[in-house]
């Protein structure tokens, strides 16, 4: 697999140094929570990424979407699949395939069955023929799987620049529920300014219930014009009631990678997403600290989606010592391999946060730190996610995006469904956290508490 042409369909998203685990109260779903939808039953079981994947959940596995826009971060495309549009070879095709003459015919007929019956209003051509391949994508089980439409991938394209125009908020699906969730607010954006938190249940948008439509059908409800409102109603723990929120649409810029100087010369970064933008962030960053005197290292990539796997390669070259990075296996068993020559390691402790959505790309790094043994992770058990996405463009301006291979840590380990289990597990103290306006963030007190033990050896 070319490294330039494939990406970590990201899961999840980032709020500042705040973690996304939750305060681990249980709690019932409110009275408007209707029969046919499934009970929410415990913040518990969110944080058990084996029990969740045995139980069959993976249905819930997101995409990390930048509400008011479709944020596949970092993602590259190969070249165009050559198309047509022309039925006649499906009218050819050979016995066994799924299109053949008689899909065809039946197609035809249940296109006159609803323009001759259907009440509920007029249907377009385009309407009906997006329908047809939105099926055959969901068909395949794999909620990571999934077709776009010329104007869904114009959208997805356009936010690789790191500017969107939304409420600022990632968006991720809860595996439990089935609701999709805040994984993350932008610091500053209209999502944070109102209220809203990390791991909130988005029940419906301008009244709209959310429960078994995908990512990309949320985010485009709560897209809009810039200076329009949107009304979303969340499921928050500890809420007795369903809370409305009514957030104006603006324009947010991103940032990927954040750095400060702590007390003690440790280090602070903040890596929200890998995405093309983010490696060059991360090596000035890395530049900074070490100008500013660095004797150690809390990087925090607690609510981090993923994205590129070309970006977090690249990153992970600038601290890992010489060897295996990560390397993926696709289904006829061909492996990609991804190294670094160690010219670059960390001289410095390390200890790195993550949490439970800290997905994909975020555990290709945090899954290499620790089987170098280079730093000690902090935090609760990762998302769990070890397989890549790869988009694949029509020359009609469709795509589809497909599950293509597994990938494996340096000591061979496939966390997919499992994910990776901290060094020192320490959950996150969700009521003190917002009680004090992001001041107390018990999960980072310990990262700097391991830190400086390490600097003492």
């Amino acid at each position: 697999m070319d490294e330039n042409n494939a990406y970590f369909d990201n899961i999840s998203g980032s709020e500042g140094a705040a973690s996304s685990q939750s305060a681990g109260q249980t709690w019932k779903v409110p009275p408007k929570q209707t029969e046919n939808r499934p009970e929410i039953t415990s913040w518990e079981e969110r944080g058990s990424r084996k029990g969740l994947f045995l139980g069959g959940v993976i249905a819930g596995i997101s995409v990390a979407l930048l509400v008011v826009a479709i944020c596949y971060l970092g993602f590259y495309v190969q070249g165009l699949v050559n198309y047509n549009g022309n039925t006649d070879d499906a009218l050819g095709a050979e016995e066994g395939n799924a299109i053949d003459s008689g899909m065809v015919s039946k197609l035809k007929a249940l296109e006159d069955t609803i323009e001759k019956y259907f009440y509920l209003g007029e249907t377009t051509q385009e309407q009906l023929q997006n329908g047809i391949y939105k099926g055959m994508l969901a068909s395949l089980g794999d909620p990571y799987s999934e077709y776009y439409s010329a104007e869904e991938l114009n959208a997805l394209m356009q936010q690789t620049e790191g500017v969107y125009f939304g409420i600022g908020a990632y968006v991720s699906l809860d595996t439990v529920s089935g609701l999709p969730k805040i994984a993350g607010t932008i610091a500053g954006a209209p999502s944070e300014e109102v209220g809203l938190r990390t791991n909130d249940l988005i029940y419906e948008v301008d009244g709209t219930a959310t429960y078994g439509m995908t990512l990309t059908e949320v985010v485009s409800l709560i897209k809009g014009p810039e200076n329009t409102t949107v009304n979303i109603t969340i499921v928050r723990e500890g809420a007795s009631d369903y809370l409305d929120f009514t957030v104006t649409r603006r324009k947010v810029e991103s940032p990927t990678v954040e750095y400060s100087m702590l007390e003690e010369g440790m280090a602070y970064i903040q890596v929200k997403e890998f995405d093309s933008v983010t490696v060059g962030q991360f090596e000035n960053a890395l530049a900074s600290a070490r100008r500013d005197g660095m004797k150690g290292l809390i990087l925090d990539l607690r609510a981090n989606p993923g994205g590129s796997l070309n970006a977090v390669v690249e990153m992970s070259r600038m601290i890992l010592p010489k060897g295996m990075i990560v390397y993926t296996e696709d289904k006829n068993g061909k492996r990609s391999e991804y190294t670094c020559d160690g010219t670059r390691e960390l001289e410095v402790p390390l200890t790195v946060l993550v949490d439970m959505n800290s997905a994909s790309a975020s555990e290709i790094m945090a899954g290499a730190i620790k089987d170098y043994e280079l730093g000690t992770l902090v935090g609760t058990t990762t998302f769990g996610k070890g397989i890549v996405q790869q988009i694949m463009p029509f020359s009609d301006g469709s795509a589809v995006k497909l599950t293509i291979s597994a990938y494996y840590t340096p000591k061979g380990n496939n966390i997919h469904g499992i994910g990776i289990v901290p060094d020192v597990v320490c959950e996150f103290e969700g009521e003190k956290y917002y009680g004090s306006n992001g001041e107390l963030d018990n999960q980072l007190d310990k990262a700097k508490e391991v830190l400086r033990e390490l600097m003492k050896k």
